[in-house]
């Protein structure tokens, strides 16, 4: 079981156990079943309310695999990502440390969700 660390300047952090490979666990369902105060909105990838910062613990850099099409538009609009990250992300399959909650699948890794 995977274990994801929520971090806050505001909020104390917590780690909480995920399942891993359920392909429903967002970070944003995640965070919602204990309580974690990360802002959201939509739910769906649209607004772009729930973005987090998410690096991987053990620095492997898997971070639960590619960016959704909504998380790559969006991002693109706040500014989080530029067309030369999205085809460095294509070319050398590293993901983007900037992702939306409601749409990043919680996988088989330690990861830190700063929000």
């Amino acid at each position: 079981m995977p274990l994801v660390t929520f971090s806050s300047p505001d909020y104390k952090d917590k780690t909480v156990y995920a399942v891993a490979g359920s392909h429903t666990e967002t970070i944003l369902k995640l965070a919602k079943e204990y309580k974690v105060p990360l802002h959201h909105d939509c739910q769906d990838g649209e607004c772009g309310n729930c973005l987090v910062r998410v690096t991987s613990v053990d620095r492997k850099g898997r971070m639960s695999g590619f960016l959704t099409d909504k998380e790559r538009g969006v991002l693109v609009e706040l500014g989080k990502l530029t067309k030369d990250d999205i085809d460095r992300i294509a070319v050398d399959d590293m993901p983007s440390e900037w992702r939306l909650a409601c749409q990043m699948i919680v996988r088989d890794e330690d990861i830190l969700v700063e929000y």
